[in-house]
C-alpha cells in the first residue's frame, strides 16, 4: 500500500509519518530529506523544483514492487504532485490512500512553524509568512484529513488508523484519471 501523506509546513506530517512508519513497518520517504540530498550533491540549490519529488516516486515505486507499505511525505501542494504518487502506486498496483494533515488553529499552527527546529542540516524552513503565501491546491478527490489542532501527536496517530482501517474495509470505486 502507498500512503501519501501531505499539507502546509508546521502541521505534524513528519511526526505522524515517522509515527505510523514504525507503527506498520513501512518505508518512510520524505521529500525534505531527498531534496536536501540533491542540494548537498551540489547539483541544486533551494528550491530545487520537481526533481525531489521525482526522486520520490520512483523510490516509492520501487519499494511498493518489493511489496512494502511506503508512506511518502511532503507538502504535496499541487494535483500534479499528488497525482504523480498516485501513478507511482497504479504502476506498483497496489492500493494508494491520501491523507492531508492540517491544523485548524491558526495559533497553534505558527507557533509550530515559528518554534520548530530543524532535523535535516542546512535544510531552509519556512517563516510564517511564507507558509500564508505558498501555493496550495485545494485536493479534488477522495482523501483522509486529520486535524492536528490540539491534539498530542499519538492522538492524530489514533485518528489516522482509524481512518486508514475504515477506508479499507469501504468498498472503493477506481479514480477516473
Amino acid at each position: 500500500m502507498l500512503i501519501v501523506i501531505g499539507g502546509l509546513p508546521g502541521t505534524g506530517k513528519t511526526t505522524l509519518a515517522r509515527l505510523l512508519a514504525v507503527r506498520l513497518a513501512a518505508v518512510h520517504l520524505r521529500v525534505d530529506t531527498i531534496e536536501q540530498a540533491i542540494v548537498r550533491s551540489g547539483l541544486a540549490q533551494h528550491p530545487v523544483g520537481a526533481a525531489g519529488y521525482v526522486v520520490g516516486y520512483a523510490l516509492a515505486e520501487e519499494h511498493l514492487r518489493q511489496g512494502l507499505t511506503v508512506i511518502a511525505e511532503s507538502v504535496n501542494p499541487l494535483a500534479v504532485t499528488r497525482d504523480g504518487w498516485h501513478h507511482a502506486g497504479t504502476e506498483a498496483a497496489v492500493p494508494v490512500v491520501e491523507v492531508e494533515v492540517v491544523c485548524s488553529d491558526t495559533d497553534e499552527h505558527r507557533d509550530r512553524v515559528t518554534t520548530r527546529s530543524i532535523d535535516i542540516p542546512d535544510l531552509p524552513l519556512p517563516d510564517w509568512q511564507q507558509v500564508l503565501d505558498r501555493e496550495y491546491e485545494p485536493w479534488d478527490r477522495e482523501h483522509i484529513v486529520i486535524d492536528t489542532a490540539g491534539q498530542a501527536p499519538r492522538e492524530s496517530l489514533a485518528s489516522l488508523l482509524h481512518q486508514l482501517d475504515h477506508h479499507q474495509r469501504a468498498p472503493h470505486t477506481p479514480d477516473p484519471k
